[in-house]
């Protein structure tokens, strides 16, 4: 997802995806340490992705502070 498309979205919705991403990172670091990962790339997309979260979020609190 490409930080545009983060920054139309509302805070509930940036949270939901944060956590969704967030799970999804965690069943891939599992599957990583027990067998081969089908896709190694979508660990750096997921992580890369709760970052791109948690900056929108930093910014959305520092504008409204």
């Amino acid at each position: 997802m490409k930080a545009k498309e983060l920054r139309e979205m509302s805070d509930e919705q940036l949270e939901l995806t944060a956590v969704d991403a967030a799970e999804t990172m965690f069943k891939l670091r599992l599957q990583s340490q027990t067998d081969r990962v089908d896709v190694p790339t979508q660990m750096r997309h997921n992580r890369r992705l709760i970052a791109r979260i948690r900056t929108i979020q930093t910014e959305r609190t520092k504008k409204s502070a």
